[in-house]
């Protein structure tokens, strides 16, 4: 499976204009999750490979592109966690999917040292197609220490033609040697009408535009993928009152990653009420009348943070949601 077609937002676009226009062997693109960095990050190799690119970025048409979007550019190295190099469609090494496909490992949920071996080994020997090399790290906050001290060497003493991006939703977590040597960028957050708009001219409807946005935390691709999921408007808004019942059913065939981050949600809106803010991921009107005392909603959103540390592998999925929902319960019926 290979990325949905999207069409590309018009705040990507005026910054991959901007970093074209601009000189440096490796970028970093930094921000919270949900910006854009992947897609930046793609805008960019895209150009710098391109056969006939133009300040705007690659032209879209030339092998050079047709050879990206089939995932087979001889010049382009894509490193992510195995898992989302195959959600992508991005092919793993021949060895690492001989491996999972005879079942002797699960795919890796971060940036494995082997496969940055393979890409430092890449980025040394010479351009295929003549337009230099390109390596994309994404999101780089899953590389380990050992993983990115791998890369170190290579970006700071870079083979003349190889160009590095790398994209990270958590850039603090990178080795400071790693941000050092990078051109930094911050993505840029847009505008809550220009991404309404974009929202909408991927077919959402405009009240469904609004409620996902506001589900994501005002975050585009984040509200995009909320839409695809499948979820609705609606069940999102009654969230708050089925939990407070206590209703399983309303998380029932959500992963316990996804349940954890909507309570996380809750939670975050609620203790922004009970010090007089503003709720961020739902309508005042969804949350309940009822503020739960600062303390009781302290305990359990450091709860929640715990389980998230194990949220990818919980002992029992049943049981797991089960204890999260009672937890919530008893929560925002808490008198202290």
């Amino acid at each position: 499976m290979s990325e949905p077609t999207v069409a590309l937002a018009p705040w990507i676009a005026a910054q991959r204009t901007s970093l074209l226009a601009q000189r440096g062997h490796a970028w970093l693109l930094q921000g919270p999750s949900g910006l854009g960095q992947y897609a930046l990050g793609m805008e960019l190799v895209r150009a710098w490979l391109c056969d006939a690119p133009t300040e705007q970025g690659a032209c879209g048409q030339c092998s050079s592109c047709h050879a990206i979007d089939v995932r087979t550019h001889a010049d382009l190295c894509v490193l992510m966690p195995e898992v989302q190099m195959m959600a992508l469609g991005w092919p793993l090494s021949e060895k690492a999917q001989a491996d999972i496909d005879d079942k002797k490992r699960k795919p890796s949920r971060e940036i494995r040292v082997e496969a940055m071996r393979d890409a430092v080994e890449f980025s040394q020997r010479t351009s295929a197609r003549g337009k230099g090399k390109a390596v994309l790290v994404y999101p780089a906050e899953q590389m380990n220490h050992i993983t990115a001290n791998a890369l170190l060497k290579t970006l700071e003493e870079p083979p003349g033609d190889v160009r590095f991006v790398l994209a990270s939703e958590a850039a603090h977590q990178l080795l400071p040697t790693i941000r050092s040597r990078c051109l930094g960028h911050t993505m840029v957050w847009p505008a809550q009408d220009q991404m309404l708009q974009w929202l909408q001219g991927q077919g959402i409807a405009a009240d469904a535009a609004v409620s996902f946005l506001r589900a994501a935390g005002g975050r585009p691709d984040d509200a995009l993928a909320l839409a695809h999921s499948g979820r609705s408007p609606q069940a999102w808004s009654a969230l708050p009152q089925a939990v407070a019942k206590g209703d399983v059913t309303a998380l029932g065939d959500w992963s316990p990653a996804q349940v954890i981050d909507a309570l996380q949600k809750l939670c975050h809106d609620l203790l922004a009420a009970s010090v007089g803010g503003a709720p961020r991921y739902f309508a005042p009107a969804d949350l309940p009348k009822t503020v739960p005392p600062l303390g009781a909603l302290t305990r359990w959103s450091r709860a929640l943070a715990k389980a998230a540390r194990t949220a990818d592998h919980p002992f029992n999925a049943g049981l797991m949601l089960e204890a999260l929902v009672a937890q919530a319960r008893n929560t925002l019926h808490s008198k202290h």
